[in-house]
């Protein structure tokens, strides 16, 4: 027994691998067959595409063939048994089975399960066929089928008024219209019917119906199907029966004709004007005097200059605010909305993009309605699509809803202001003055209906789109808890005329725009920059005398009025800027920090003002820079040589083929290491430009301060990708810009000033210095008669010395063993403002010109010495001259120091003016640097500033402005460096080829 189960058991197993391989290999010739054989295409067809005797099977989606005695339904997915055929069998599915009926019974019922004889004809689908009026009747009251199917007539008479329903298998009453008029089912002359509505012909009718659709941007009217159909009918049951329906599809009409009025012409609009007139006794409704009992609300009266009573004369009851406790910042907006019959749709809010054709994200489409964010939507939709989304138009009347201070809900009309309205044949709404406004309630978004001229189920030949919608919301001047006007939809219609739906599209934009008056605010920029315009011109008056001081000439000329127009211009430059960075300020901080709304960012339109200043800024800024940049590169400098020959040397005499001693010259090296100092400190500057366009694009773009000049309430530095982002304000970005590029440049100038030259490396007083170690002075004249001196002379008498003996001089000069280096003795002034006289300029010229004639036709040079002999002779006398003027060896041209007074300094001029000496004032704040970048780092500061806010400004982009900022940086630091070592070879005779 064992044996044998465990044999079993052996064999079992055998046979479930056995199974199992064969399945496996089952499967693996299957995949093979599969992976060799499957497609993934098929032929495309559409149901239209089917024969007459095919359906279209919708799960194989292909055609397939009916069965005998059938052909294809009207939609073409189903079969159905021909005429004379009744159906057997119909399980829902694609089979049925059809029998000839006999021959005595030719007719099938309705629902085709039955042959029935009929009284008369038949229909082309093989049913029974009864006259006008009368109805079939196939079955008895229980159901059970009849023989032969009777026509029963409907009982038109005064007790029962009944008439054959649309399908003809029931009597029902007839429309109330026809009894009350004719009593009877017949609407018979001289009554009229219009619309399937009987009107007795002597009622007060309105006359001469124009059934005309107009389309003023394509400057075309057609009679519109849909006006043909209903207009006269809506009209007259409005009028006569005061129907609600009919009434509201009137207004339907009337405001797909754009609210035009036309006081000559019974078009839709004249029509409701008509009944609004005649209606009067029926009072108003909430007593709004436009609003007349039964009648939608389409105007706001009947005549022009409404308008700013409606928008500006009562606040809305309600407040708005960004921050605190009672923070308020959604505009709650609710529209009731019918459809084109006068139905009653719906109360609904307009969250979800119910005005906005663009498609979005939920979120970003309700952000149009977040208080105080400009919004701004702009997309191009295919006809196809509109045409598909929109085949009837819904019509919307928007309200804003609140809560009053009992905590009462209440809703406030929005009017509608649309740009497509005529009044008498002109766009009133289109002029710039709200006086002349007619304002309407009622809007739609496309209408593709009153476009179609035959048949209401073609094509429209043309349609009507809302392209542009402008919500704006206007702020009670001098508000300080939030109040509003009441809102104002601005609304343009554009007409399409249809040619081809798939390759047309148009283009769509919706907009949520603040405003605020801003006359107030004009008024005091005006005074301001009156101000502050008189003071500039003050102070350019003083620049241009003290100018006119420093070149020794008291003669006002042309080249006197030009000089104080560029003076002017640096000065109004300053002014504008103060201005509109102040203005930039004021709106950042304002706007984005307050609680109760007070103030509103200024628009687009509102901002050119502003925008304008900034031009004139920069324009008049880059003047100024201009003019500072040729000064400083025209200066005249000479680099006096204090260092005498230390003895004599015989020397080799040319041509006598013998010796004799002569003086040991003076090394030159010391000069051109002086002047190649003075090149490279030309362009040195307080800040680091590459460093202060970096940080303020880092401070702008990664940390997200740009975010702050959206035009939104968030003072938030980051935002979400799905949140909407709002239009940048060009202010709000000129105020991040200027307060980050300002406060970026003063934090380096004051490590530079307080740290880096003290403890790293002051090139200035390094200059100095290096002067004084080099045994050289540097005489500067920034103007004909007025200039600069660095007293460089070296307290030891030599500086052309060896290293051990350099030490011990400065040695001597820290234990005080030697005298200071002052050009007054026992004093440290080196650094000196000088006054000349003309005298001593005149002396300086004449050398001058000597020094300068290389440049000159070769012809004027003495034919007894070269170029360069003429040169080094200049050389020398200029150097000799100069260092003997220092030396007050010219009596006729001597020259005296003393301190300026402090009104002196401060009106950066000098009143006594050089008669028979010269003056130098004691500088101890260094302000030759003037003639250098480093003494003008306020003048380059706002200049970089205005150039990158002005291309900012003009592309949006704070890369590119960053780029294009530090780019002129350098083009003009390269023209300072180049013509300036031009000019300093000139003037001092240092061969360019030694300045490196």
């Amino acid at each position: 027994m064992v044996t044998g189960g465990r044999g079993t058991v052996v064999a079992m197993a055998a046979w479930s691998t056995l199974n199992a391989a064969g399945v496996t290999l089952f499967l693996l010739l299957v995949l093979l067959r599969v992976s060799q054989a499957q497609t993934f295409f098929f032929p495309f067809r559409q149901p239209e595409t089917c024969g007459h005797n095919q359906y279209f099977d919708i799960s194989a989606l292909s055609c397939v063939a009916c069965g005998p005695n059938q052909r294809q339904d009207a939609r073409g997915t189903v079969c159905v048994c021909l005429p004379g055929f009744q159906m057997i069998s119909n399980n829902g599915g694609p089979d049925i089975i059809c029998k000839k009926c006999p021959e005595n019974m030719k007719g099938v019922t309705g629902d085709g399960w039955n042959c029935i004889s009929c009284p008369g004809g038949l229909t082309a689908e093989g049913k029974c066929h009864c006259p006008t009026g009368h109805i079939l009747v196939e079955r008895d009251v229980n159901g059970t089928l009849l023989s032969q199917a009777t026509c029963k007539l409907c009982e038109e008479s005064e007790n029962s008024f009944t008439i054959a329903n649309a399908l003809g298998n029931r009597c029902v009453q007839c429309e109330p219209t026809f009894i009350n008029t004719s009593r009877s089912c017949v609407c018979s002359e001289p009554n009229i019917l219009t619309g399937g509505l009987c009107f007795s012909s002597t009622g007060n009718f309105p006359p001469r119906m124009i059934s005309a659709a107009r389309y003023g941007d394509l400057g075309m009217s057609f009679t519109s199907e849909w006006f043909a159909e209903y207009l006269q009918s809506s009209a007259a049951a409005c009028w006569v029966y005061a129907n609600l329906t009919s009434c509201q599809a009137l207004g339907n009409m009337c405001v797909m004709n754009m609210n035009s009025y036309d006081s000559t012409t019974f078009d839709a609009c004249r029509l409701f004007q008509f009944i609004f007139e005649n209606t009067a006794g029926l009072g108003t409704v909430h007593s709004v005097s436009f609003w007349r009992q039964n009648l939608p609300w389409l105007f706001y009266g009947d005549q022009l200059g409404l308008a700013p009573q409606v928008l500006s004369t009562t606040p809305l009851p309600t407040n708005f605010s960004f921050k605190g406790e009672n923070q308020n910042t959604k505009l709650k907006f609710v529209a009731a909305s019918y459809d084109v019959r006068g139905n009653f749709l719906k109360w609904q809010t307009l969250e979800g993009g119910v005005l906005q054709l663009c498609p979005d994200t939920e979120t970003r489409l309700n952000a149009a309605y977040s208080f105080g964010t400009t919004y701004q939507q702009n997309c191009e939709i295919p006809i196809s699509k509109i045409l598909t989304d929109f085949p009837m138009p819904t019509f919307y009347d928007v309200y804003l809803e609140y809560t009053d201070e009992n905590q009462h809900q209440y809703i406030w009309a929005v009017p509608v202001l649309n740009l497509n309205l005529q009044h008498n044949k002109i766009f009133v709404n289109q002029d710039s003055s709200s006086g002349k406004w007619l304002l309407t309630r009622r809007m739609f978004l496309v209408d593709a209906l009153s476009g179609r001229e035959n048949d209401l189920g073609s094509q429209p030949r043309l349609i009507r789109v809302a392209t542009q919608i402008s919500l704006s919301i206007r702020l009670v001047p001098n508000t300080k808890n939030g109040n509003i006007y009441p809102p104002l939809i601005t609304i343009a219609y554009s007409d399409i005329d249809i040619k081809d739906p798939n390759s047309q599209s148009v283009k769509v934009s919706f907009s949520v725009t603040y405003e605020m008056d801003q006359g107030e605010a004009h008024v005091q920029t005006d005074i301001a920059l009156g101000v502050l315009g008189g003071l500039a011109v003050l102070l350019s008056l003083l620049k241009t005398a003290g100018w006119k001081r420093r070149i020794g000439s008291p003669m006002i000329d042309l080249q006197t009025v030009m000089k104080f127009l560029v003076y002017y211009a640096g000065d109004l430059a300053n002014v504008f800027f103060i201005i509109t960075v102040g203005t930039g300020l004021y709106w950042l901080i304002f706007f984005k920090a307050q609680k109760s709304v007070s103030v509103l960012l200024p628009m687009p339109a509102q901002e050119e003002r502003f925008v304008t200043y900034v031009g004139c800024a920069f324009a008049l800024k880059a003047l100024q820079f201009l003019h500072k940049l040729i000064s400083q590169i025209t200066i005249d400098i000479f680099f006096i040589d204090w260092e005498r020959p230390k003895g004599k040397v015989l020397k080799a005499v040319e041509g006598e083929g013998g010796v004799r001693s002569a003086t040991v010259p003076v090394s030159i090296w010391r000069t051109y290491f002086v002047a190649n100092e003075w090149n490279e400190i030309q362009t040195v500057r307080k800040i680091n430009p590459l460093f202060q366009v970096l940080t303020v694009l880092f401070l702008l773009e990664v940390v997200g301060f740009k975010n702050l000049a959206l035009m939104d309430s968030s003072s938030s530095l980051s935002r979400s990708p799905p949140s909407y982002i709002a239009p940048y304000s060009r202010i709000l970005r000129y105020a991040v810009s200027t307060a980050l590029w300002l406060v970026i440049g003063i934090i380096q100038i004051v490590f530079f000033a307080v740290f880096y030259e003290r403890f790293i490396e002051d090139k200035i007083r390094q200059f100095v210095d290096l002067c004084c170690m080099s045994n050289i002075s540097v005489f500067l004249l920034s103007h004909r008669c007025f200039g600069y001196y660095i007293h460089g002379r070296s307290v030891h008498g030599h500086a052309d010395t060896n290293m051990e003996e350099m030490n011990m001089n400065l040695k001597r000069e820290a234990e005080n063993l030697c005298s200071q280096r002052g050009l007054i003795p026992n004093t440290d002034g080196q650094t000196f403002q000088i006054a000349i006289s003309s005298q001593m300029r005149q002396q300086y010229d004449r050398i001058h010109e000597t020094l300068t004639r290389k440049n000159g036709p070769a012809r004027l040079l003495s034919s007894s010495g070269s170029t360069f002999e003429q040169s080094i002779k200049a050389y020398h006398t200029m150097n000799k001259f100069l260092g003997s003027f220092i030396d007050h060896v010219h009596k006729e041209m001597d020259y005296f120091i003393k301190d300026k007074l402090l009104l002196e300094r401060i009106l950066g001029m000098e009143f006594m003016e050089p008669m028979e000496k010269s003056i130098f004032y004691n500088d101890e704040s260094y302000s030759f640097s003037s003639v250098l970048y480093y003494g003008n780092e306020a003048t380059l500061l706002i200049y970089d500033l205005m150039f990158f806010c002005v291309v900012d400004l003009a592309c949006q982009n704070f890369i590119l402005a960053s780029f294009l900022t530090f780019l002129q940086q350098e083009i003009f630091r390269f023209i300072r460096n180049t013509v300036g070592q031009k000019n300093l070879a000139s003037k001092t005779l240092v061969d360019q080829r030694f300045l490196i």
